[in-house]
């Protein structure tokens, strides 16, 4: 019997568990991917969002920046009416709005990964919870890495996003203690 963090019950949370979550991050389309999506989740719930991944690949040019950094204002007002997304205006919008973002940093730092990456100098931060409680919803540096997004012009980049982005991308590994996957 597999022993899973307690947050992964349910078993559409099996293979993100499983196969992606904590698992460190360097390809920059994926890093994207990550950041659309949990700026998406930003008051829901994961579920929602793992529900509709699929649905946002094919809206969002599956997360390549490129081209959702020049995604016409008609065509996000098209995909406020796609029952298969979040259709909040400013979570859509932020698409096209981080994206612009992201290619500057792309071009300032080589990629995405090497400015992400810098801010645990390369190296994933292993944690010790052995419960969901013990893992906080922000640090101190997802706050910092809020507030240089943000500077940069993304939104949808909080804190408590950027905390849930740095376990998604493997930045930091939550996974509880006696899951089988913390040693991974």
């Amino acid at each position: 019997m597999k022993h899973r963090c307690t947050w992964a019950t349910k078993e559409i949370f099996h293979p993100y568990h499983d196969d992606e979550w904590g698992v460190p991050v360097h390809d920059d389309t994926k890093l994207f991917e990550m950041l659309v999506l949990e700026g998406a989740q930003a008051g829901l719930s994961w579920e929602t969002v793992l529900k509709k991944r699929d649905a946002y690949r094919e809206a969002f040019c599956g997360f390549d920046p490129n081209a959702c950094a020049v995604l016409a204002d008609d065509y996000l007002e098209s995909q406020l009416q796609n029952p298969k997304i979040i259709r909040n205006r400013l979570k859509v919008f932020s698409v096209r709005k981080n994206a612009i973002a992201f290619l500057d940093i792309q071009k300032t730092f080589g990629s995405f990964d090497a400015y992400i990456w810098n801010f645990v100098e390369g190296e994933p931060i292993v944690n010790a919870f052995k419960a969901l409680e013990e893992t906080p919803a922000s640090t101190e540096l997802s706050g910092a890495i809020a507030k240089n997004l943000k500077k940069r012009g993304m939104s949808f980049v909080g804190t408590t996003i950027m905390y849930a982005y740095m376990q998604a991308v493997g930045m930091v590994n939550d996974h509880e203690v006696g899951c089988d996957w913390y040693r991974r």
